[in-house]
């Protein structure tokens, strides 16, 4: 049985991180989506502005977010 080289071994371990940091983000689209299904906690009979804020916010977030991933808007080149 051969060693790992020590570029298979670091290949290895970037795999790993990858694939764990690739599970925490899934959690966290999981966790919006539910939260998008509840409309975000709001109560639709009573959103008012502020609300709408803070929705806004996010939003503009997810949109730096999207933007990075798909080269698109200030990203895009």
């Amino acid at each position: 049985m051969t060693s790992p080289t020590p570029r298979t071994s670091n290949q290895e371990k970037a795999l790993a991180a990858f694939v764990a940091k690739k599970a925490e983000i899934d959690r966290m689209l999981a966790r919006l989506q539910s939260l998008s299904d509840n409309h975000f906690g709001a109560d639709p009979e009573t959103v008012g502005w502020g609300e709408v804020a803070t929705l806004g916010h996010h939003a503009d977030l997810l949109k730096r977010i999207t933007d990075m991933a798909f080269n698109e808007g200030e990203h895009a080149g």
